[in-house]
């Protein structure tokens, strides 16, 4: 593991590597808006791809490395992700761009202009809680490069069975909420739960070409 620091349009941003002996993708994942690389799925990521020859690099965006609480507006997410995107493409590996939730939304924004090889969604947002009539499918849809969504069953941000038909696939934790905890009570323990998520990308990525 080692840390590097990149100078953005919106501030310094960090990234944090997790390279394979023998790499032939790079999986660039960062965080929502509510939250750091320290999410459960992200560190599972980091620990579990690179056995499978995919180099991990969680994103610290700008707003995040700064130690504020509140995530700026979608642009500048944007941006920040635009100026970390040299040092993910230095390595000359094809280029996964991926994101939890806000970060999500970032990577579906910015996969066609950035030349990204996919794209995984973690807890793609399809609404604010309670608001489906605020759908942001747009995004997800016009990613334009093979894209997987990997879901809980009961994310208050959009649940699997909300999601559009489009040409993405969709992985389902079931019982999962938006950060795929799963309740005490549900057939399946934490550890299971994870195990979808990272099992699921392992295999995605697997079979990108």
């Amino acid at each position: 593991m080692t840390k590097e620091t990149i100078e953005t349009d919106a501030g310094t941003a960090r990234i944090t590597w997790y390279e394979a002996k023998d790499p032939r993708l790079l999986l660039a994942v960062s965080h929502g808006a509510g939250g750091g690389i320290e999410a459960r799925d992200l560190q599972a990521l980091a620990r579990v791809l690179p056995e499978h020859g995919v180099t991990v690099a969680l994103v610290e965006q700008p707003w995040r490395v700064a130690g504020k609480k509140v995530a700026p507006a979608p642009k500048t997410l944007d941006v920040g992700w635009r100026g970390i995107w040299p040092a993910l493409a230095e390595p000359g590996l094809p280029v996964i761009s991926g994101g939890r939730s806000a970060g999500a939304r970032v990577a579906c924004r910015t996969a066609v202009e950035l030349g990204a090889h996919a794209v995984l969604a973690l807890s793609f947002p399809l609404h604010p809680p309670g608001r489906p009539e605020k759908s942001r499918a747009g995004e997800l849809l016009g990613a334009g490069v093979p894209t997987l969504v990997v879901q809980g069953g009961n994310d208050p941000f959009g649940k699997p069975e909300e999601f559009p038909e489009g040409a993405y696939e969709l992985i389902e934790v079931p019982h999962g909420d938006h950060g795929f905890a799963v309740p005490k009570r549900a057939p399946l323990d934490q550890d299971q739960a994870v195990a979808i998520v990272t099992d699921g990308v392992a295999r995605w990525a697997g079979s990108l070409g």
